[in-house]
């Protein structure tokens, strides 16, 4: 077997199941770390008190319940093909939450005198969310059958050999 052979099975095996592992990874880690949350044992506690003192209606616990309740249908429905657009939607909505200790409390977020550039484990906790909505973007792109598939981009067709607009 050629090098270009295995290159191509490797390719092909990772197209066939990339997408699947990705949603299963965001089903268990939205699930696990969601559910910490009413229960009182979420290490992003602290920092999700920190950051909800402003918002209305709710004690901070009880907005801990529910970012933690939204990151468990987060999870979940990332799991079911169907309800694909569902997680992407409530993902975004929550990421705009998440990064808000960047901007509302960055004595947390950042070392002192180290702004922007010496992130705090908190802050390196929020800041690799930009993978988790990089992932989220490829996952969504696959929501429709008619997608694009990567030999099919690289030729500027739709799978049914139509060309991209």
């Amino acid at each position: 077997m050629s090098l270009d052979e295995i290159d191509l099975r490797i390719s092909a095996f990772m197209a066939r199941w990339g997408t699947i592992a990705v949603r299963i990874s965001f089903g268990i880690i939205f699930v696990w770390f969601g559910i910490l949350k009413p229960l009182g044992i979420s290490s992003a506690e602290p920092l999700v008190l920190a950051t909800v003192p402003w918002l209305p209606f709710f004690e901070g616990e009880t907005w801990v319940s529910i970012i933690g309740w939204w990151e468990v249908a987060i999870g979940v429905a990332f799991l079911f093909r169907s309800t694909i657009r569902i997680a992407v939607a409530l993902l975004a909505l929550q990421m705009v939450g998440t990064f808000m200790p960047l901007v509302f409390l960055p004595e947390i977020t950042f070392q002192a005198g180290r702004f922007p550039y010496g992130p705090t484990m908190e802050g390196q906790y929020i800041i690799k969310n930009l993978m988790i909505i990089s992932a989220a973007l490829v996952v969504g792109g696959t929501v429709r059958k008619c997608g694009v598939n990567t030999e099919s981009a690289r030729r500027g067709l739709t799978h049914s050999g139509q060309p991209l607009k």
